[in-house]
């Protein structure tokens, strides 16, 4: 799977995915990083990218003209699937099932604004689909695009070792994940629950789900309304 970042500060990448599991995936090649750098792509000596707003307001906007020719050199070699993604507070949020979307494709292009955004244009033109990682404003799209990769390459099957931690973690099945608890078995007095130390697999099982459910129906109650829809779908 292949990653190009469109971004006016490269030197951000890897970054944090340099590190832990999604480091050693990206040095083993699983996954790979490119950057090009929207500067490089001005036609101004001064590798200016941004101009004023039409209409007036604050801040600048990020040329449509620079944005092409940086997204031109970045699709010059065909690809057969192939997803372009502008980061955006005014996309569609990202979840789990567009991530489980996203890593069906071999290269994923991500445009990172700064500013006040880009040109709208841009995006018409080119079809490009908005994704938002969050109801928060960043100072551009880096940051956000670390995000989105971190969580793709998770669900590489190469990247984790055990295929079942994919299973138990929170928004599989619409579902939280259940607490989690480690030695020693008091710690300030308080006792991990008993049943997880008996080792009946069935009994553990239903705790977690049951506890799974409970947390997500306080805490995300939205989630909780789309678990019990599909089970009902099911049943």
């Amino acid at each position: 799977m292949r990653f190009k970042i469109l971004t006016l500060f490269p030197e951000i990448f890897p970054g944090p995915i340099a590190h832990s599991i999604s480091g050693k995936a990206l040095s083993k090649k699983i996954f790979t990083i490119e950057t090009l750098n929207i500067r490089n792509f001005s036609s101004a000596k001064s590798q200016t990218v941004d101009d004023t707003s039409y209409g007036g307001g604050p801040g600048m906007i990020i040329r449509p003209d620079v944005l092409q020719r940086t997204l031109d050199a970045a699709t010059r070699e065909k690809k057969k699937k192939r997803k372009i993604i502008f980061l955006s507070p005014g996309g569609n949020q990202l979840n789990s099932s567009t991530v489980k979307k996203l890593i069906k494709f071999e290269e994923i292009i991500i445009i990172c604004g700064r500013y006040e955004g880009v040109d709208d244009r841009f995006l018409k033109y080119n079809k490009i689909e908005e994704i938002s990682v969050g109801d928060f404003i960043l100072s551009g799209g880096e940051i956000a695009s670390i995000i989105l990769i971190d969580t793709c390459v998770r669900l590489i099957p190469e990247v984790l070792g055990n295929k079942n931690s994919l299973k138990s973690e929170s928004f599989q099945n619409h579902l939280l994940e259940y607490p989690q608890y480690t030695k020693p078995s008091n710690w300030m007095g308080i006792r991990v629950p008993e049943v997880l130390l008996k080792g009946n697999h069935s009994e553990i099982s239903d705790w977690r789900l049951k506890e799974s459910i409970k947390k997500t129906k306080k805490i995300r109650p939205d989630l909780f309304e789309i678990y019990v829809k599909k089970n009902k779908e099911k049943k």
